[in-house]
């Protein structure tokens, strides 16, 4: 299984997957065939066979799992780091507003501690230590309700543009008369 934006399997995920290689082992020295296997455990030929060919040439041992695919770049401890350097506010890190961004942390590693993130990589990074995204509690004192109701009656229309043609399309790209 692969994972575009690094996800890798968890840990409860991934001892779920040894049990099913290690069942197929047991199925595999009772001489039971690949297809039914599969069926059985809900996988695909592929992988048995996969599990197969890796039990025939070391044994059980080969099915284990062996871990997961990477550690973190930041262990506990450096993460600890990071919580109190983010306490400290972007301004203290020479940003001119008071917003934390993923794009902002993601600076703040590479210069703290020398490990290069991507934005998802950060966004999971806080994600698994239990942050989350914040999103202000109040609005704006400087809001102005009537202008935006406005600007949402009169120019988003325009911008949007409108869901139907005012006259009946045709299906063929290449003679658009022929209705």
């Amino acid at each position: 299984m692969r994972y575009a934006q690094g996800g890798g399997l968890t840990g409860e995920r991934r001892a779920f997957r040894e049990k099913l290689r290690l069942e197929a082992a047991e199925r595999f020295a009772r001489g039971d065939e690949n297809p039914v296997i599969a069926h059985d455990l809900r996988v695909s030929v592929r992988s048995v066979q996969r599990w197969r060919r890796a039990w025939s040439q070391n044994g059980t041992a080969a099915l284990a799992s062996k871990g997961p695919a990477s550690l973190p770049l930041l262990s506990d401890e450096l993460f600890a780091v990071l919580e109190r350097e983010l306490e400290r506010g972007p301004v203290a890190h020479g940003w001119p507003d008071q917003t934390w961004t993923l794009s902002r942390i993601k600076t703040l590693i590479g210069r703290r501690f020398h490990k290069s993130y991507t934005v998802q990589g950060v966004a999971a990074l806080l994600k698994r230590h239990g942050w989350s995204c914040q999103v202000p509690a109040r609005r704006a004192i400087e809001r102005d309700e009537t202008a935006v109701a406005g600007w949402v009656k009169e120019t988003w229309p325009s911008v949007e543009g409108p869901w139907r043609r005012s006259t009946p399309g045709s299906s063929s790209r290449t003679r658009p008369d022929s209705g």
